[in-house]
């Protein structure tokens, strides 16, 4: 196996992966608060992590992949009264919501995907473990985390212990001990209709218990890598060390992986902003494979800009890539190009680097299709038709089957009745001269989601 180093929010530089299991690694990556449709900036962490599980598994790895769902959680209270519905079918509906919209992408699922309803045993355990240690005690009937108990505290987000302010504004702060404390269990209150019981009175968790003992109750203590998103450094993720540390003596977690945000207008895309794009919406407009290319078009640590133009470009990338793909002939790719392929897997492993990956992969495009005496995708006399090259795909097919864009290679499917009818009417007006009708005919069937090339022996359509 190559060496494979990923950043680690912890130490702030690359690390190399050091399984605890050797040749298995464990992944839990934090999924979303499910108060409502997920928007692309949620599917970011489910892309990255789903296709670093390929990656690992490409190398040879057993890999465990759990995201989980929060499904209890004070924004659902609020949500289901603004909706006048139950709490829970509200969960329950936004949980089917998100299984279905990141469904779409076409990556899988996840090996576990556990809900914080239905691990409420180990969560009050671990709350109960934590107050035998005296790191948390009850307090009118919510429980706290003794903040200043852990040594360690802020060694993950880097901050001072008291420059942190935990986000929880003056909600129970008359029942804390120290300003600095978290809450562990919140006691019940009128209006929500969703509770447990607990030793300490009905209530429901707080919000880092719940992904502390999620992780613990599927991968164990010290797994591999948590991953999510770069928001959740603090205060979620550091509360989440904190507590393992504090109940367990060992660390949580080997590496630390956080993504970058995704940004509309320069600012985090975020459901409280108002600037969010929804996945579904996203994947409806632009196809799955343009929504994939677009996530894993730039370094997974780095801020990802959103706009139109960005789909737009993902979209073209994804149609030059199955043109080329279309062109292959099925089996062995030349020897010529094992290089190419092999320093596709090496970047990949210095941090998973799928923007430089692309570049890449395109790369072996342009020499695959050299070598077969065919011009690159994009060029203007590109090899229409039925007509292939005589280079082989298999390389291509294993760089995109860890991209998650394997789809890309499969044959092109018929045009719906609507396309063709359009397409003909535009070579209708092209033979009249009418180029404007031309023109906008095929911004229709762009907008449809195919491309309409023209060639002697007349159009062709082919899916962007």
């Amino acid at each position: 196996m190559r060496e494979i180093r990923l950043h680690d929010t912890r130490s702030g530089g690359l690390l190399p992966l050091k399984p605890r299991d050797p040749g298995r690694v464990g992944i839990y990556a934090c999924g979303p608060t499910v108060y409502s449709r997920i928007h692309i900036g949620n599917a970011r962490p489910f892309v990255i992590f789903s296709l670093m599980k390929r990656f690992l598994e490409h190398e040879g790895y057993q890999v465990t992949l759990v995201v989980n769902v929060t499904d209890v959680n004070d924004k659902i209270y609020v949500a289901a009264r603004n909706a006048g519905v139950a709490s829970e079918q509200l969960a329950r509906e936004m949980t089917d919501a998100y299984f279905s919209d990141t469904g779409a992408l076409g990556l899988g699922r996840p090996d576990h995907e556990p809900l914080a309803a239905e691990t409420m045993g180990p969560i009050i355990d671990y709350i109960q473990t934590l107050i035998d240690k005296e790191h948390a005690y009850e307090s009118g009937g919510d429980v706290f985390f003794r903040v200043r108990s852990d040594d360690g505290y802020g060694s993950l987000s880097h901050r001072r212990i008291e420059d942190m302010d935990q986000g929880e504004g003056v909600e129970g702060s008359d029942r804390k001990q120290d300003p600095l404390d978290f809450a562990l269990w919140k006691a019940h209150k009128q209006g929500e209709d969703t509770f447990w019981e607990s030793p300490w009175g009905p209530g429901r968790p707080g919000w880092h218990i719940e992904c502390s003992a999620m992780a613990e109750s599927l991968l164990g203590v010290g797994f591999d890598v948590h991953g999510g998103g770069s928001d959740l450094v603090f205060p979620h993720h550091e509360n989440e060390a904190a507590q393992t540390r504090a109940a367990r003596g060992h660390e949580l977690a080997g590496l630390w992986v956080h993504n970058g945000m995704i940004q509309s207008t320069g600012e985090k895309m975020a459901k409280s902003v108002g600037n969010i794009a929804l996945l579904h919406e996203v994947i409806e407009g632009y196809g799955a494979e343009s929504v994939v290319m677009y996530l894993i078009g730039g370094h997974y640590r780095q801020p990802l800009a959103f706009s139109e133009a960005a789909l737009e470009q993902a979209r073209a990338n994804v149609g030059r890539i199955r043109e080329a793909a279309r062109r292959l002939t099925e089996g062995d790719s030349p020897a010529a190009l094992d290089g190419v392929r092999d320093r596709f897997f090496a970047v990949l492993a210095r941090d998973f680097n799928t923007a430089e990956a692309l570049a890449v992969l395109n790369e072996w495009l342009r020499e695959a299709i050299a070598l077969a005496g065919g011009n690159a995708p994009g060029d203007s006399h590109l090899v229409t038709g039925d007509q292939h090259l005589g280079t082989g795909d298999s390389h291509l097919r294993e760089m995109l089957g860890v991209l998650g864009l394997e789809s890309l290679l499969a044959p092109v499917a018929d045009a719906p009745e609507q396309v063709r009818e359009l397409a003909a009417q535009r070579d209708h007006a092209r033979e009249q001269r009418d180029f404007a009708t031309a023109d906008r005919l095929r911004d229709e069937i762009a907008a449809l989601g195919w491309e309409v090339r023209d060639g002697a022996a007349g159009f062709e359509l082919l899916p962007l």
